[in-house]
């Protein structure tokens, strides 16, 4: 578990934030810039040091102004991967992984140099200098540095916001890797959702300088903190399922989500692969009665669950499908004209094409 409750004020800024979450797993902290992402992650570094509070991960407590405890930063054994991957110029590629190898102690080394290549796609660029690179194979080797220094904590600072689209779909995978295969717990910094969306395991959503709410991704995907940061064309419930059934001739895959089955376009998973989908409330269609002769293939039975107000005279709509929690936006008129309530029987209708499905191991 890393627990972290921490109070630092600096130039006219306070920021009092607290959390726990489980590990191994990544922690997104999400929000605007300039809500306190980078002062929290450099508490946690021991870069800074707050003006009260703990932070502790598993067994050990890195900081407790209480107790007196300040754990140096070189005998952290933390990992830090910033916005700029600050490479040194005059190493190659493998001068600069090496580098990180020598920060390891001597005793913790569980991640090999070979492993490491292997896993961030290096082996291609270890001849190369830092300004060969582009902005994606710089933040490779940065992490690969990280890794080789065999932290028990690996924090990312905004690592994608320096690439363009482009790079950062070249180095997502490689993050979702470093998830999937590797035992290291992750405090990942970002204002993007699609990131978020991609690689969270918790969320701690953050607002000058205060936690507003956190918890799961599928649990913070639903609250309404969230829809004010993200807009309302991002606003929808984030699920996981399972993989039942595979059609790789038109890249399509049956999804067990709660007591139903989404219908998805998704390529490279196989049968009993866990994928997370985010399901968006403007592309949810709710029905009253089973509906017939449509192109819309999802179907799925519910209950409602909630009714909130939402923007622009629309309503959001809380839909359980039997273990598992949507969300619908809708007009007021429509939902007095369908005499939608709290414990209404409804249908859900999801287009195939609409879903966004990212392989999740566990």
């Amino acid at each position: 578990m890393l627990r972290v409750s921490v109070l630092k004020r600096r130039d006219g800024f306070t920021l009092r934030a607290g959390f726990e979450a489980p590990t191994p797993g990544v922690v997104a902290l999400f929000g605007r810039s300039g809500c306190g992402k980078t002062t929290l992650v450099n508490l946690i570094s021991g870069l800074l040091p707050p003006d009260e509070g703990c932070v502790r991960l598993d067994d050990t407590v890195l900081t407790d102004t209480r107790s007196g405890i300040a754990i140096p930063v070189e005998r952290r054994r933390i990992g830090y991967v910033f916005q700029d991957p600050r490479l040194f110029p005059h190493f190659s590629v493998l001068g600069n992984l090496r580098y990180g190898q020598k920060r390891a102690v001597a005793a913790h080394h569980s991640i090999t140099f070979d492993e490491v290549v292997a896993l961030l796609g290096l082996a291609g660029l270890l001849d190369r200098r830092p300004h060969q690179l582009s902005g994606g194979e710089r933040q490779r080797v940065a992490l690969g540095r990280a890794l080789l220094s065999q932290p028990r904590l690996l924090l990312l600072d905004e690592p994608l916001a320096s690439l363009d689209v482009a790079r950062r779909e070249e180095v997502l995978p490689y993050l979702e890797a470093l998830r999937d295969r590797l035992s290291i717990p992750m405090v990942y910094v970002s204002h993007q959702f699609d990131e978020v969306l991609r690689l969270a395991t918790h969320v701690v959503l953050m607002e000058s300088g205060n936690v507003l709410t956190q918890g799961t991704l599928g649990e913070v995907s639903l609250r309404p903190e969230l829809r004010a940061i993200v807009g309302p064309d991002s606003v929808g419930a984030v699920l996981d399922g399972v993989i039942t059934k595979i059609d790789p001739a038109r890249g399509m895959a049956d999804l067990q989500l709660g007591q139903g089955t989404l219908y998805v376009s998704l390529r490279g998973v196989a049968a009993g692969s866990r994928v997370r989908v985010q399901l968006l409330a403007r592309d949810i269609i709710l029905a009253t009665e089973a509906p017939r002769g449509l192109s819309v293939q999802n179907t799925l039975q519910g209950v409602v669950v909630d009714v909130s107000d939402d923007e622009h005279e629309a309503v959001l709509v809380k839909v359980d499908i039997g273990g598992a929690i949507v969300l619908a936006r809708i007009t007021q008129n429509a939902l007095e004209a369908l005499r939608l309530r709290t414990g209404a029987s409804v249908w859900v209708l999801v287009k195939a094409v609409s879903t966004r499905g990212h392989a999740f191991r566990v």
